[in-house]
C-alpha cells in the first residue's frame, strides 16, 4: 500500500485532552478537509497508555503499548511518524485551546502576545492550559517554519445570553471574568454542521467521555451549556467532581487543612466517577464491574446516567422541549449501555427509551476536522 507523499499545505491539528491526545493530518479535498493520517495516545500518564497512528485507509504507521509519561512525548513520536512516512513537515499546526480566558474568543494565529495571554489564563484551566501551552512549544521547535494557531473551545459558546454566562457573585467578579464560559465548544460546532439543514430548532448535544457536558442549541447556536467558568463544573465526570454545593468547599478548607492546590488536585483528579469507585474513571471498567456486582461502580455509573437525564429535562423546559437529542464522545458514540440508562424514562419528551430511537442521534465528533477548518481559513483570512 502506498503512503500519500507530504502535502506542501498540509495542517496538522493537535486535540489535548484531559488524559488524551488526538491528533490528524489534513489536506484540502474539494470544499473540505480530508484526514491523511490520524492517531490518539490514550490514557496518558498511565501504566496502560497506548499510541495509535494510521494512514487514510487505517493502515498502523506506528503503535506502542506501554506507559506514557506525557502528551509532549505522544507528539514526539508522532513527530518522527510523520518524518519516516513521508508526511511531514506540515504547513501549519492547530493546537485545541481550552479555555483562553475572557479576553481570548476566537480561533486566532499564537502569536507572542497570544502565548502570554494563555499564560495569564492557566488558573481558568489548570488542568488543560499548561500541558497546551508545551505542546505549542514543542510543536515550535518540531516545525519551526509552520504557521501555529489556537482554536479557542469556548468560541462557540458566546452566543449565550447574559442570563446564562452571568454567575451569581456581585458584579466586581464578573468584570473580572468570573462567568460562565462553556466547553466543548468545537465538538458541538462540528455536530452543528454535520447535521446541516438536518439540525431542528431545539437540539441537546451531549458530548460524553472523560471530561463531559451537555449544550443547549436553538436554531443552531448555543444558548446554556453544563459546565462552568472552568472545564470542573457541570455534571460530575471521569475524575472531575462537576457542580458542588460551595458550602463543600468552605468545610474542607476550614476542618481538613486543605490548601488551593489541593483543593484542585481532589476537584479535577480524585473526584467524579473516581472518586465514588475506588480510584476507577473508566466506564467501560465501571459497567464490567456493575456486572460484577460492585456497588461503588453501580452507583458511580447511577450519578452520571442520572445527572446527564435531569440536565436534558432542563433543557426541556429551557427551550420548550426538544426536537433532538445528540449523543457524541468517546462514551456517547461507544457505549449504548450508558445511552440506554440515560434514555430511560425520557418517553414524556418524545425522545424514546430506543438507542438510537425517536429523535436521538449518535453522531461521531469531528473536533479534529472543525479545528483544520479554521486552521484553513485563518491561513486564507476567510471565514470558515
Amino acid at each position: 500500500m502506498a503512503t500519500p507523499s507530504a502535502d506542501a499545505s498540509a495542517i496538522l491539528v493537535v486535540n489535548s485532552g484531559s488524559s488524551s491526545l488526538k491528533f490528524a493530518l489534513f489536506r484540502l479535498e474539494g470544499s473540505d478537509e480530508a484526514a491523511i493520517a490520524t492517531g490518539a495516545a490514550d490514557n496518558v500518564g498511565r501504566a496502560d497508555g497506548h499510541l495509535r497512528i494510521r494512514d487514510a485507509r487505517g493502515k498502523v504507521l506506528a503503535a506502542q503499548d506501554h506507559d506514557m509519561p506525557t502528551q509532549a512525548q505522544a507528539l514526539d513520536v508522532l513527530a518522527r511518524t510523520l518524518d519516516q512516512v513521508g508526511l511531514g513537515p506540515p504547513a501549519a499546526v492547530g493546537h485545541r485551546i481550552v479555555h483562553g480566558g475572557p479576553h481570548l474568543r476566537t480561533h486566532q494565529a499564537l502569536t507572542p502576545a497570544v502565548l502570554e495571554q494563555l499564560r495569564q489564563a492557566v488558573h481558568f484551566a489548570p488542568l488543560h492550559i499548561p500541558v497546551a501551552l508545551e505542546l505549542v512549544e514543542r510543536a515550535r521547535a518540531r516545525w519551526p517554519d509552520a504557521r501555529q494557531f489556537a482554536c479557542i473551545d469556548t468560541a462557540f459558546h458566546q452566543t449565550m445570553p447574559p442570563v446564562a454566562t452571568r454567575l451569581p457573585l456581585p458584579a466586581r467578579y464578573a468584570q473580572a471574568g468570573v462567568a460562565r464560559y462553556g466547553f466543548h465548544g468545537l465538538s458541538y460546532e462540528s455536530l452543528v454542521r454535520r447535521l446541516g439543514p438536518d439540525l431542528p430548532p431545539r437540539a441537546v448535544f451531549a458530548h460524553l467521555g472523560n471530561g463531559a457536558s451537555l449544550c443547549a442549541v436553538r436554531d443552531g447556536k448555543s444558548v446554556d451549556t453544563t459546565m462552568g467558568m472552568t472545564p470542573a463544573g457541570g455534571i460530575p465526570m471521569g475524575t472531575r467532581s462537576g457542580d458542588l454545593d460551595p458550602g463543600v468547599i468552605l468545610y474542607l478548607m476550614r476542618t481538613g487543612n486543605v490548601d488551593a492546590d489541593a483543593l484542585e488536585a481532589l476537584i479535577n483528579r480524585e473526584s467524579g466517577l473516581a472518586g465514588m469507585a475506588d480510584g476507577e474513571s473508566d466506564m467501560q471498567a465501571l459497567l464490567a464491574r456493575c456486572a460484577g456486582g460492585d456497588a461503588h461502580a453501580a452507583l458511580a455509573v447511577e450519578a452520571f446516567t442520572t445527572a446527564v437525564r435531569k440536565q436534558i429535562g432542563a433543557y426541556a423546559a429551557l427551550m420548550g422541549g426538544i426536537d433532538l437529542l445528540v449523543f457524541t464522545g468517546g462514551i456517547g458514540e461507544h457505549s449504548a449501555e450508558i445511552r440506554r440508562r440515560i434514555v430511560a424514562g425520557l418517553d414524556f419528551l418524545g425522545l424514546g427509551p430506543a438507542v438510537p430511537g425517536p429523535g436521538v442521534m449518535v453522531v461521531a465528533t469531528e473536533e479534529e476536522k472543525q479545528m483544520a477548518r479554521h486552521c484553513r481559513a485563518l491561513m486564507r483570512g476567510t471565514p470558515p
